[in-house]
């Protein structure tokens, strides 16, 4: 469906749909398909697989790093035999509970302007012929929307401000750290607390403490560090400097702490 033909719903208005293992179509909408996941997506991932965020990234992520982009695009990886999703069985999701933000959304999807259209058609997905109506407001609630919306904005928000102020970065470490600190958390945690960015760096003691047991304000924090780094926002001080607004964001780190 061409994404200008789609008609546009706002949030009060309804549409039908129900998905369940009886539609003749189940799971798919889960094979062959480009699925884009956020920092958020992969916090969530991991810690409902119960494995570290680069187990996450080495065994289901491909990462794909564009020439004068900064922050990567990280995709699903699909299996090789049937390019199904790794985490669908035939009685459904495996990950449910944590699946990522466009499963959460279908059959929605966003438009920019804050309304929603159908991503697909009644002719591919039976869920659409189903009886059950839903007011869109509601649904996104009900599919648990609202944390990711929450956290993704902190993405949106870093991205259009690196868009906005072009820089020449030709240090390769600075992508580096931002991968690991918003796509590897575990990571970033060991990189906080075992390394020299204590000593470098003023925290306040309840973020850190924040920190130490939520990867979701970990995530959070992280957003935070790479825009003091990269643009000198008053979030963080350098010790014994509390007039310095800004900090090289790749540190005094190795290649080995960042991998």
């Amino acid at each position: 469906m061409n994404q200008k033909d789609r008609r546009r719903f706002e949030g009060v208005h309804a549409f039908q749909f129900n998905c369940f293992p009886g539609v003749s179509c189940f799971t798919n909408c889960c094979q062959d398909i480009t699925i884009v996941l956020t920092p958020y997506d992969i916090l969530r991932l991991k810690n409902n697989l119960q494995i570290s965020s680069g187990d996450f990234l080495d065994k289901y992520t491909i990462m794909i790093l564009k020439k004068g982009h900064l922050i990567p695009m990280v995709i699903l990886k699909m299996n090789e035999d049937d390019k199904k999703c790794p985490f669908v069985t035939p009685e459904g999701c495996s990950v449910y509970a944590d699946r990522p933000w466009p499963c959460r959304m279908y059959p929605l999807d966003a438009n920019d302007d804050g309304t929603y259209s159908l991503i697909t058609e009644s002719s591919r997905c039976m869920g659409l012929k189903e009886k059950d109506t839903h007011k869109i407001s509601e649904w996104l609630e009900s599919q648990g929307i609202s944390p990711y919306e929450e956290m993704n904005e902190y993405l949106s928000s870093l991205i259009i401000q690196i868009q906005a102020q072009p820089m020449d970065i030709d240090n390769p470490q600075v992508q580096k750290m931002l991968i690991m600190s918003l796509y590897n958390v575990d990571k970033f945690r060991e990189f906080i607390f075992n390394s020299s960015f204590l000593e470098r760096l003023e925290v306040e003691p309840e973020i850190l403490d924040a920190i130490r047991k939520s990867d979701e304000e970990l995530l959070k924090f992280a957003y935070e560090w790479i825009k003091f780094g990269l643009f000198g926002k008053k979030v963080l001080w350098v010790k014994g400097k509390p007039d310095q607004k800004s900090v090289d964001v790749s540190g005094s780190t190795t290649e080995s702490d960042v991998r």
